[in-house]
């Protein structure tokens, strides 16, 4: 039996020109090709697929929120990204968002077919020249994260309740202030110590900050100031 692929890409031209080429391999059986500016419930709806072939190009965070959806429907549905740009950013982007692969769309056709059957082993495929570039980035990623968490320890329970309600959305001071019966200047006070300890700029910095720290908004910061 054949891998099923599906091809959804918002160029429509190039969706269908590859489905046609793929069917012409014995070991694939190409599904469709999908026009993934249509609404979402059609891309999901169409035929189960042992590899969806994604547009990587798409605008703003779209297509990784699409990798995200299809990979965590089917634990058995390989997503390869197909992407102008191989720079290692896109590929950690890729990966994060459950890829199994990202290939440059300039690559050939051969090309992309070993990936399809690498994949389809249950493996993860990385560009050979950029492997090292994207290790690197997780390196300082993972050393950002510690960093990060060594700050945040620093804080008193005060202070990372009055960041917590700043994480959540809470903007305004005198908001956080009602939210944990201090006053403004209190609430001041300790957004000026975290700050400091944080070595940031701006309460909008700080919260950044949280970002890169699994676990926050902390659920118990306000239990236990």
């Amino acid at each position: 039996m054949g891998i099923n692929v599906l091809v959804a890409d918002q160029e429509r031209t190039f969706a269908d020109a590859l489905t046609v080429r793929l069917r012409t391999e014995s070991d694939i059986e190409a599904v469709g090709a999908v026009p993934v500016r249509m609404p979402r419930p059609w891309l999901l709806a169409q035929k189960a697929a042992d590899v969806v072939l994604l547009d990587g190009d798409l605008p703003g965070e779209i297509g990784y929120r699409l990798c995200e959806e299809l990979s965590g429907r089917d634990a058995q549905t390989r997503v390869i990204m197909l992407a102008s740009s191989s720079a290692p950013i896109r590929i950690m982007q890729a990966i994060r968002a459950g890829a199994a692969a990202l290939v440059r769309k300039d690559e050939s056709l051969e090309h992309l077919l070993h990936v399809i059957h690498v994949v389809t082993q249950g493996e993860t495929w990385l560009p050979p020249e950029e492997t090292g570039n994207v290790v690197r980035l997780l390196l300082q990623e993972r050393d950002r994260h510690r960093e990060v968490e060594r700050l945040l320890a620093l804080l008193t329970p005060r202070e990372r309740a009055v960041l917590a309600c700043l994480a959540e959305g809470t903007a305004c001071r005198h908001l956080v202030a009602e939210e944990l019966h201090l006053s403004v200047n209190t609430v001041r006070t300790h957004l000026q110590n975290l700050m400091a300890k944080l070595h940031t700029h701006s309460a909008l910095e700080a919260v950044a900050l949280t970002r890169d720290c699994e676990g926050w908004p902390s659920a118990d910061a306000r239990s236990s100031s």
